[in-house]
């Protein structure tokens, strides 16, 4: 037994060391549970997830940001709800098709920046139960279907809001007809999100991490803005020790943050310009969209092809990083027909290379032309996505005992240089991923 209690601790400090970066945050004071740390093993290990944006705005069929973007009243923008019936809503069918892909866990929008809450909180009647014919609590549904198949819930919460009196006015919002700016009262507004933080910590079963967006709202504020994040997070901590606190803020993470969040971006590459902060120790998360938007747009067809969302997935397995993929629901509550079969095609790619980014840690080999690598203990998955030649040099000095081809285990050949190690193929490696194995020593 004795020995048994030393090794958990041996493990738990490891893993505290690995997925812990002070120096990256504005304090080292939070030192996550052993739960905590658990979690976020888990997390690291899952490499996909999906995102899911859907509220009243897929009614106007416009994007998430349709109340900002059309500088409209936000009392008639609420009028939506009282014709909002999903009826085609299933969650089981929504958790099989995501499961089904290869995704881990399901980051779902509780709380978007227009104020809709998609459960039934007690802290308003502006949600899917009390202001809508539909009447039914969605994140219920979601929340039982998941932990019965078996996958993870997340919650997208949104510090910022719109519609709410209470919040100050930041960047984004000053258009919108309606508010009362004279009720601005940040106490009561901090209270408010906190109550439902703990509604949707208390009510519906573990839930996996609480993602943050709209901390940019007041970056640009002469006076520094307060959020009060370390006390909220402290809350989050201790409402379920376990649940994972990331934060879309586009810096470096904060301190009691668990994931550091990159949008539309790889860590360390900011080609969105949203990403320019530098990579931390903790586990790392990219979100993206499937198609343009994140909530459903009615002329927004131009989805990805399923070569470059899979290889979008195995470049963020190569940086260590999990891949958060976005779907919009439409207002029927059906998920669209094309980012179901990018699911199903994702799924048959994920069935049968998934076991060389579940896992895995980003490889010996940092992110090159020809693509990336990913490692699981003495196993070094090279994927190849883009090489015109029949030779590759891995600048490597670890040992290779055996070298094949994932698919079909055909021999690779290999030889030791000055360099590192040479793989030598029969022909030009072609595919959305051409995997080779090394067992390596």
């Amino acid at each position: 037994m004795n020995n048994a209690r030393n090794l958990l601790q041996v493990m738990v400090a490891f893993l505290l060391l690995a997925f812990t970066s002070p120096a990256l945050s504005q304090d080292d004071s939070y030192t996550p549970t052993p739960e905590n740390i658990q979690a976020r093993k888990v997390f690291a290990d899952s490499k996909f997830g999906v995102f899911i944006h859907w509220g009243i705005y897929s009614m106007f069929a416009q994007g998430e940001w349709y109340l900002q973007n059309a500088v409209i009243d936000k009392y008639e923008y609420a009028k939506a709800a009282d014709a909002f019936y999903p009826h085609r809503f299933n969650a089981k069918e929504w958790v099989a098709a995501i499961k089904d892909a290869g995704a881990k866990y399901i980051c779902f929008t509780s709380r978007h920046h227009d104020s809709f809450s998609m459960w039934h909180t007690r802290r308003s009647d502006y949600n899917i139960v009390d202001a809508t014919p539909f009447g039914r609590d969605v994140i219920k549904e979601l929340a039982d279907e998941c932990h019965r198949q078996g996958i993870r819930l997340h919650f997208y919460y949104s510090h910022l809001d719109w519609a709410r009196d209470e919040y100050p006015i930041g960047s984004t919002g000053k258009r919108i007809i309606g508010r009362d700016k004279s009720k601005v009262d940040w106490p009561a507004y901090y209270k408010f999100m906190n109550g439902q933080l703990t509604e949707l910590l208390t009510n519906y079963g573990e839930i996996g991490a609480i993602w943050f967006d709209g901390w940019w709202d007041h970056e640009k504020d002469s006076v520094p803005f307060d959020w009060q994040l370390r006390e909220q997070y402290d809350l989050i901590h201790r409402l379920q020790p376990a649940c994972l606190v990331g934060n879309n803020h586009h810096q470096s993470p904060f301190a009691g943050e668990d994931i550091q969040i990159f949008e539309r971006d790889l860590p360390g590459e900011n080609k969105a310009g949203f990403s320019g902060q530098e990579v931390s120790r903790l586990p790392l998360e990219t979100c993206e969209t499937m198609n343009g938007m994140w909530g459903y747009k009615l002329v927004d067809q131009d989805y990805k092809s399923t070569e470059t969302l899979i290889r979008y997935l195995v470049s963020a397995a190569g940086k260590g990083a999990n891949l958060l993929m976005n779907v919009g629901p439409q207002p029927n509550g059906e998920i669209p027909a094309v980012a179901l079969q990018r699911l199903k095609e994702m799924g048959e790619w994920t069935k049968k290379y998934g076991e060389t980014i579940y896992g895995t840690t980003a490889g010996d080999v940092p992110v090159q032309p020809w693509g990336v690598t990913t490692r699981k203990g003495d196993r070094l998955f090279v994927h190849i996505m883009n090489l015109d030649a029949t030779e590759l040099l891995l600048p490597v000095d670890c040992k290779v005992k055996k070298a094949f081809i994932f698919d079909d285990k055909r021999v690779v050949k290999t030889k030791r240089t000055k360099e590192g190690v040479k793989l030598f193929f029969d022909e030009k490696p072609s595919g959305v991923d051409y995997i080779v194995e090394l067992v390596t020593k």
